[in-house]
């Protein structure tokens, strides 16, 4: 039997710690470049690439090329882990 590939996000908290933004993603599981992929395409928005009803489009037509690019895994880490 397959698992459900079907993951909730709670929150993206997004921070600017002087030169450096954090991107704080919460939620109940995550697939393979699933962060990388939300924080590449809220990247494209902030440089004006895709505005946010791409990104609606994107999400309600399931379809991944619609999203922006998988972002770089340099500085990606995983924080916390609850049970």
């Amino acid at each position: 039997m397959k698992k459900s590939a079907v993951r909730r996000i709670d929150t993206i908290d997004i921070q600017r710690c002087g030169d450096e933004v954090r991107f704080v993603v919460s939620g109940d599981g995550f697939l393979y470049n699933m962060v990388r992929i939300i924080v590449g395409t809220l990247l494209e928005v902030g440089a004006h690439r895709m505005s946010a009803e791409d990104v609606r489009y994107a999400l309600d037509s399931k379809v991944r090329e619609n999203a922006g690019p998988t972002a770089p895994a340099q500085g990606l880490c995983l924080w916390e882990v609850f049970y």
